[in-house]
């Protein structure tokens, strides 16, 4: 079992102390299914980069925005949403802690 709101709290401790403001961790890793818990701190950003095959994001705190093709998904603490299938960046507005949810095209 794992506790996704103690990695929640000790990433975004990480994420604080990091210089780029930002902390990961996968903690599901099975097959396809990828479940990684991101800490971002006010103003942190997650550069521009491709999108999986599918995936959602999950504020557990925080408000982010995910930003991609001129369109922008704001996201609040409770909310998710599904990952744009395009090149997007992900803002965080204020300290944030975000469940991103994928699937990944296994090589072979």
């Amino acid at each position: 079992m794992i506790d996704v709101l103690a990695l929640a709290e000790e990433h975004l401790a990480l994420a604080k102390e990091n210089p780029h403001g930002r902390s990961t961790h996968t903690y599901v890793n099975e097959g396809i299914l990828r479940q990684a818990v991101i800490a971002l701190t006010a103003g942190a950003v997650l550069g521009e980069h491709d999108a999986p095959p599918a995936a959602s994001l999950h504020v557990l705190s925080g408000r982010v925005r995910i930003v991609g093709d001129g369109e922008t998904t704001a996201l609040a603490t409770g909310q998710a949403a599904p990952v744009p299938q395009l090149r997007h960046s992900v803002e965080a507005d204020e300290d944030s802690v975000v469940i991103l949810t994928s699937v990944v095209n296994l090589p072979g």
